[in-house]
């Protein structure tokens, strides 16, 4: 007996079962018949069982549903909802998160100047080693709110909630419902996305407009309009100022298909490209030559640059460099493909090796199978097949931007990763409805076995590098997805309910991990130039944020677990009001710790710079030594000056008055010269030097702290000609009181 079922959309899971071409008679062009079929049920108006599969279809062209069904938009909203919960909890434990950036941002609400450069003080002194965009909402959320950990914040975890969303919408018009639902559910739960999304790192603006310019393109190849090509080269030119070369990854492969692929012809596919090039141009150049053609006099240096200049810094140290490791003014590089260095191990597996693999590659095996499942599904489909093309563009986005990863030996951090969650995604959302509709076919029930069997063994692996973490659980996920994977061999001929069961267990097993680390991530708060998501594992490394390198391993607080986490950064984990402001309310230690100090291993006291010198996160400023610098501040124009950007990024986010960052991030970059410093001691304008710091070295090639830099020159200077005070546990020199020597 047959049970009657509305024709748009299949109870189980959503997907629509015939689907016109939306956007005119070219979307979908090539499909059989001249038009979209019903790829994933009955041909329209006919009736099946409950749970029934489709006939077997030549090509998968879905298009979107005609009509929803009644829970699709309360599960979507849920989906946002259950997301943005999620990545708030907990989220003042971070307090200010990275201080390199938290001080730009603070100095971004304070000056309109050090907002559009992206200063790290509001006097200008120098730029972070990245262009603003990334910084933009969160200052001017600084702005609306005050500074606190919370107004930072919100801005990333809404950047999080966005990406789910694009995600879910992208699939959702491919695919239908369900699997829009698995892809948002899949990216919320990668726990490097939980991560970063609760972060002040550049990588969650920078993902949710990857995702956007994914999005977009599907979007065009669906209609042929030039529109959605030009917006999406806006995306990809703002992700550019977010994090320059970084966002041309995917460029290659969105621009292939859509050249190939297009329902339009040659000559106009390619003057929509040229369009789109011209918006990515003008979107991602006008900051750059506005910055270029600024007098250099009288704007900040370009923080990690050796030439003062935004393009050496794009075109080397965040450009080529992070390729073959020839980062001038950096610490050191990796290893070349198949060896080790400061950043681990190169090679094809780095994505699954002992410092990577629990961020993201839960299931980016899954994600490659399911995305050679749908190349062949729709193999006999026409050129300009929608599906097969969305399948080129979030497949390749995944493979080009992994496969660099995987190689490049320069600076590579575990928190990069987060570029891929949207891509895994979206593939594996859309692989798994293609799959699960042919499911009366034996291949594809065997490929569904097979991804559920492989997720839940990639699983087991992952969660058995941290054996001491919920040790039942990876016996569970590889119980469960074993189990899972044998109901779906024979989900052909098996009843509704065994079916769905089924693939139920087979999901719940291969997001057990990810979940556990996601909620495990959760739980901490992170701070400092590192972090890393789940709990701690052997094996983690990978080096200090922006430049350094790890000393012996994996850096203190690196770990990703418990409250090394926040490196005694101000105001860092339990302790903050309702609001979220850190503790003191200030950012600053909290009074009943005044002239204390705390150590972590290995680093030594905090107040002369946490871990080399203050590179892997900031110090903890206590009490006696805010009210020194913050007494007499008015009359200077940087109320200290430190070596290190993460050094210096304490004492003004402790003080709230410029701290001007002696050699940018690493202290290699040769700003200022000793005789540009000499001159502002001269004038009164520095009130203090704070003793202690990262680098420090030459700045002319990857050692820091050579002793011959810019950085040395002024601390030997300084040293020798001017008076000390100690307030708390640092040592401070005052700048207007010269050594009866001189």
């Amino acid at each position: 007996m047959t049970t009657p079922r509305d024709p748009q959309s299949d109870p189980a899971d959503g997907a629509p079962l015939h689907a016109p071409a939306p956007n005119g008679p070219q979307a979908g062009a090539g499909s059989a018949a001249g038009g979209l079929p019903a790829p994933y049920g009955p041909r329209a108006g006919a009736e099946a069982a409950v749970g029934d599969p489709p006939p077997p279809q030549t090509a998968v062209s879905p298009g979107p549903p005609t009509a929803d069904p009644r829970w699709a938009r309360p599960a979507f909203l849920a989906l946002l909802l259950a997301t943005g919960v999620l990545y708030l909890c907990n989220l003042h434990a971070s307090g200010y998160a990275n201080s390199f950036y938290s001080a730009a941002v603070q100095a971004g609400s304070q000056s309109w100047k050090a907002f559009f450069f992206g200063s790290l003080d509001a006097a200008n002194a120098i730029t972070v080693d990245k262009p603003p965009a990334a910084l933009w909402p969160m200052a001017l959320s600084v702005r609306l709110f005050g500074l606190n950990s919370w107004a930072i914040l919100v801005p990333e975890v809404l950047m999080g909630v966005g990406t789910v969303a694009v995600v879910h919408a992208s699939v959702r018009r491919r695919s239908g419902h369900g699997a829009a639902l698995l892809a948002g559910a899949v990216l919320a739960l990668t726990p490097v996305a939980a991560l970063m999304f609760r972060f002040n790192n550049p990588d969650a603006l920078l993902a949710l407009l990857m995702a956007v310019a994914c999005h977009l393109v599907v979007r065009a190849l669906e209609d042929g309009r030039t529109r959605w090509l030009v917006w999406a080269g806006v995306a990809v030119g703002f992700a550019f100022l977010t994090k320059t070369l970084q966002a041309f990854l995917i460029l290659p492969a969105l621009a292939a298909v859509y050249a190939v692929c297009a329902p339009v012809r040659p000559r106009k596919r390619f003057a929509q490209l040229a369009l789109a090039t011209v918006a990515l141009v003008v979107s991602g150049g006008w900051w750059v030559a506005v910055v270029e053609l600024w007098p250099a006099s009288s704007r900040p240096y370009i923080g990690g640059s050796q030439n003062n200049s935004f393009l050496e810094l794009t075109f080397g140290y965040n450009g080529l460099g992070r390729l073959n490791g020839d980062e001038t003014g950096s610490v050191g590089g990796g290893g070349g493909p198949g060896g080790g260095g400061r950043w681990g191990e190169t090679g094809w597996d780095r994505m699954f090796n002992d410092d990577i693999g629990g961020q993201i590659s839960w299931l980016l095996p899954a994600a490659l199978i399911l995305l050679v499942a749908g190349l062949v599904l729709t193999r006999k489909a026409g050129r300009t097949d929608v599906t097969r093309a969305a399948f080129l563009v979030w497949g390749g986005s995944l493979l080009t931007t992994a496969v660099v990863f995987s190689f490049m030996a320069g600076i590579f951090h575990q928190y990069y990763t987060v570029a891929l969650a949207p891509y895994v995604a979206a593939v594996t959302g859309m692989g798994a409805a293609a799959l699960w509709h042919r499911r009366r076919e034996t291949v594809a029930t065997l490929t569904l076995a097979a991804t559920v069997t492989a997720t839940a063994a990639w699983g087991y692996v992952l969660l058995h590098r941290t054996p001491d973490y919920l040790p039942w659980l990876r016996w569970l996920v590889l119980v469960g997805g074993l189990t899972a994977a044998l109901g779906l061999v024979f989900a052909g001929r098996a009843g509704h309910r065994v079916v769905l069961a089924a693939a139920g267990l087979g999901v719940a097993a291969s997001l057990a991990g990810p979940t556990a680390y996601t909620l495990s991530t959760v739980r901490e708060g992170h701070s400092g130039s590192i972090v890393t998501a789940g709990p701690a594992s052997t094996g983690r490394g990978g080096g200090p944020g922006g430049g350094g390198g790890p000393q012996n391993g994996t850096p203190p607080g690196a770990d990703g677990n418990g409250p090394s986490q926040n490196g005694g950064f101000p105001g860092g984990g339990p302790g903050q009001d309702g609001f979220g402001a850190p503790p003191g309310a200030d950012g600053t230690t909290p009074p009943d710790r005044a002239g204390t100090t705390t150590e972590a291993p290995g680093q030594g006291p905090r107040g002369g710079g946490a871990g080399m010198g203050g590179l892997l996160g900031g110090t903890d400023v206590d009490a006696e030594a805010r009210e020194l610098l913050e007494a007499g501040a008015a009359g200077h124009t940087w109320a200290a000056a430190a070596v290190g950007a993460q050094n210096a990024a304490s004492y003004q986010l402790a003080t709230g008055e410029p701290v001007m960052a002696i050699g940018g991030f690493n202290g290699t970059d040769p700003s200022p010269t000793l005789a540009q410093f000499q001159q502002y001691v001269k004038d009164g304008r520095i009130h203090y030097f704070v003793s202690g710091g990262s680098g420090g070295g030459g700045g002319t090639g990857r050692g820091g702290g050579s002793g011959t830099g810019a950085a040395s020159r002024i601390t030997a200077w300084v040293q020798s000609h001017f008076t000390h005070v100690t307030a708390g546990s640092v040592t401070f020199y005052d700048l207007t009181r010269p050594t009866s020597e001189n």
